[in-house]
């Protein structure tokens, strides 16, 4: 089995914010290979089905971000699965709006969640799918990525979880060289296939 990650805040008052990309892949994810998520289990809001004949889970923490890891922590020793076979999905500040990247392993960076995936399940060895939702120019980070796109924005993050969503498909069915291969600008060095 394949789990699928999706970071971001539970409740209405954070849908549609920065921070929020990875639940919204989730969610393309869920219309796309038809996979209900209503099940309330391991903190999390999950659905099971099949992407390209593999079985996965789509995930939506529920802890809040910072402690997105409480949750992967209760599946990765309920389901006793590889950490290869997880993909987390998240925005990126320091990524350009609407780019994103696809890794095979790596640090957590700012990201709070991705450090609290990372301490709780005690490894770094996960692909990932970045989606960049660009830095705040003068604003406070935190509310930053609390905050809304604006109407120029929306169609270019739109298309990065669009192609965010691909790329998690791409890591199930051919795996993650195959979709750092496919999605990765070729200009972005360390996150080509030959710098890994």
């Amino acid at each position: 089995m394949h789990i699928i990650v999706g970071l971001g805040n539970p409740g209405k008052e954070y849908d549609a914010t920065r921070h929020n990309v990875g639940f919204e892949t989730i969610d393309l994810l869920s219309r796309r290979n038809n996979i209900e998520i209503k099940r309330l289990k391991h903190k999390a809001l999950c659905g099971e089905g099949n992407i390209g004949g593999k079985k996965v889970m789509l995930v939506k923490p529920q802890t809040f971000m910072n402690l997105s890891g409480q949750s992967l922590q209760d599946m990765v020793q309920f389901y006793k699965i590889d950490t290869k076979n997880i993909t987390v999905v998240y925005d990126d500040v320091d990524i350009e709006l609407g780019s994103i990247r696809v890794r095979e392993k790596g640090s957590s960076g700012s990201h709070k969640g991705m450090q609290s995936i990372i301490y709780q399940i005690q490894t770094d060895q996960f692909p990932r799918v970045r989606i960049g939702i660009g830095g705040p120019q003068f604003e406070d980070l935190s509310n930053y990525v609390l905050s809304r796109f604006s109407q120029e924005e929306i169609s270019i993050i739109l298309e990065a979880i669009e192609k965010a969503a691909l790329a998690c498909e791409t890591i199930v069915t051919d795996g993650v060289l195959s979709a750092m291969n496919k999605y990765n600008e070729k200009s972005m060095g360390s996150d080509t296939v030959a710098d890994q």
